[in-house]
C-alpha cells in the first residue's frame, strides 16, 4: 500500500520548550538528564560502596549529589551546572538543600547555615525527605519510623468503618491491611540501618 516512504528530520532550535503534559516531555527530559548523569559519574568524587564509586543518585528529576567533603560536592555541583546549562534544565535553588551525614557527634560543632557555590546559596538541613524516606544527619531512622507509624495510623482511622463492617470478610480486611498498612510501614526497609535501640 505504501511504497518508498521517506522521512526527513530537520533540527531546529526550540525556544518555547514542550508543553507540560506533552507525551514527549518525559522521554526528552530523561534523555537530557541521562547525559548529565553520565558526565557526573566521571567526576572522581563521592563515596566507595564495594567496588563502585558513587557520587550521584537520580530518580526522575530528583537528584542527590554525594561527596566525602565540601570540596567534592562543589566539584560535582559545578560539573552538574555546566552540563545542565547545555540542556537548559533549571536548578531550583529554593528546593535544593544540602545535608552533612555523619555518625559521629562532631556535627553539632559545625553548624554552617548555607553553602555558596557560584551564584547559588543552598540551605543546610538536619532532615531531608528523598524519594519518600526521611534522612537525617546522624543516620538515625527514628524520625522516618515515627512518620511511617503516624501515616499508617491515619490510614487505619480512615479505613476504620471498612474494617468494622460485618459485611466485609476477615480475609478482605487482612488483605487490605497487608497491601496498604504493612507496605506503608515497611517501604524502603531494605535500606534501614538498625541499631539495638530500633
Amino acid at each position: 500500500m505504501y511504497k518508498r516512504q521517506e522521512v526527513r528530520l530537520e533540527q531546529k532550535e526550540n525556544k518555547t520548550g514542550l508543553k507540560h503534559g506533552d507525551p514527549l516531555s518525559p522521554v526528552l527530559f530523561n534523555l537530557a538528564l541521562q547525559k548529565v548523569i553520565q558526565s557526573i559519574k566521571m567526576v572522581p568524587s563521592g563515596t566507595k560502596i564495594g567496588k563502585e564509586q558513587l557520587n550521584i543518585l537520580a530518580y526522575a528529576d530528583d537528584i542527590a549529589l554525594i561527596g566525602k567533603n565540601e570540596i567534592g560536592i562543589r566539584k560535582l555541583f559545578v560539573e552538574l551546572e555546566n552540563i545542565a546549562r547545555k540542556f537548559r534544565p533549571q536548578i531550583n535553588q529554593e528546593k535544593t538543600k544540602y545535608m552533612i551525614v555523619e555518625r559521629k557527634n562532631s556535627l553539632k560543632k559545625n553548624k554552617i547555615g548555607h553553602l555558596k557555590i557560584k551564584n547559588y546559596k543552598f540551605e543546610r538541613v538536619e532532615n531531608l525527605k528523598y524519594l519518600g524516606v526521611i534522612l537525617n544527619e546522624d543516620c538515625n531512622n527514628q524520625i522516618d519510623f515515627q512518620e511511617r507509624i503516624k501515616n499508617a495510623n491515619k490510614h487505619i482511622l480512615c479505613c476504620k468503618n471498612f474494617f468494622k463492617n460485618k459485611n466485609v470478610s476477615k480475609k478482605l480486611n487482612l488483605r487490605l491491611k497487608n497491601t496498604i498498612i504493612d507496605k506503608m510501614l515497611t517501604y524502603a526497609s531494605e535500606t534501614w540501618t538498625l541499631t539495638k535501640r530500633d
